[in-house]
C-alpha cells in the first residue's frame, strides 16, 4: 500500500524540497501553508515530474487551530489515516528578548510550537490506531544552542526540541517514530539578501533527502535527534 505523508508550511524551502522528494518516491502527499499561489506553482512543478499522484494541497495558516483542524479533516477525508507527518511550518523573526516588539513571543510560539502540538494531537491519532507511523518535528541548531539576535526563535526551537523528547517517550508504546530534525543555516529565501555565498549553507534537498532516508529504515530503528551543519560551520 502506498504510503501517505503530511508536510506543514510546504510552499517552499525545506517544505518544497520534502514534498518534491516524497512525490518523486511515489508517495500521497498533503502539503499546506499560507500562500495559495506558491501551493498551486508547487503542485503544477510536481505534476510536471510525471509523479504518481497529483499533489494535495490546501490554504493554511498554522497560527489558527480552526485552519488546522480544517486541514485535518480535508487529509482525513481524501487519505485516511497517514503515515508520516512532518511539521516543518516554522517563522524567524530576529531580536533580543528585552528589544522585541509585543507580541512577537506570542506569534513565534504559535507557529514554531503551538501548530506543531495541535497537528500532532490530530493526525498522530491514526497512528496510535494503525501501530505505526512516523513524526518529524522541524528543530534547529538554535534547539541547543542560543546565540544573539536569537531571542524568541531560540525560546521557541529549544521548545520544540523539548516537546518532542515528550512526544518521543509518549509514542513509544504505540509503535510510532518520533524524529527531531536540527539543520544548521540551510539555503532558503529566509537568507536572502544576506550577500552569504550559496556554498556556506545546507541545501534544502540534503535535509530532505535525509528525512527520507530515515523514514525507511526498519520498525525496530528509531532516529531520535539529527543535527545537521554547514561543512564549514555555523552562520
Amino acid at each position: 500500500m502506498d504510503k501517505k505523508v503530511v508536510i506543514t508550511g510546504a510552499s517552499k524551502g525545506i517544505g518544497k524540497a520534502l514534498a518534491i522528494r516524497f512525490a518523486l518516491e511515489g508517495y500521497y502527499v498533503a502539503v499546506c501553508s499560507r500562500d495559495e499561489n506558491n501551493l498551486k506553482a508547487l503542485a503544477d512543478e510536481i505534476k510536471s515530474m510525471g509523479t504518481r499522484y497529483p499533489l494535495f494541497y490546501s490554504v493554511c495558516n498554522v497560527r489558527k487551530r480552526e485552519d488546522i483542524t480544517a486541514f485535518y479533516d480535508k487529509v482525513k477525508k481524501e487519505f485516511g489515516a497517514i503515515d508520516i507527518l512532518v511539521n516543518n511550518a516554522g517563522i524567524f523573526l530576529p531580536g533580543q528578548i528585552m528589544n522585541e516588539e509585543g507580541g512577537v513571543f506570542e506569534e513565534v510560539m504559535s507557529v514554531n510550537v503551538a501548530s506543531a502540538y495541535h497537528f500532532t494531537r490530530l493526525f498522530a491519532k491514526g497512528m496510535m490506531e494503525r501501530k505505526s507511523g512516523h513524526i518529524f518535528n522541524m528543530c534547529s541548531v538554535a534547539s541547543i544552542k542560543a546565540y544573539p539576535n536569537g531571542g524568541s526563535y531560540c525560546i521557541s526551537k529549544f521548545a520544540l526540541l523539548g516537546m518532542t523528547k515528550v512526544l518521543r517517550e509518549e509514542m513509544k508504546e504505540h509503535n510510532i517514530k518520533v524524529t527531531a530534525v536540527l539543520p544548521g543555516a540551510t539555503y532558503t529565501d529566509s537568507w536572502s539578501g544576506t550577500g552569504l555565498p550559496e556554498e556556506r549553507f545546507i541545501p534544502a534537498e540534503d535535509i530532505a533527502n535525509t528525512i527520507f532516508q530515515i523514514s525507511k529504515l526498519s520498525p525496530r530503528t528509531n532516529v531520535e535527534e539529527i543535527l545537521l551543519r554547514p561543512q564549514l560551520g555555523d552562520i
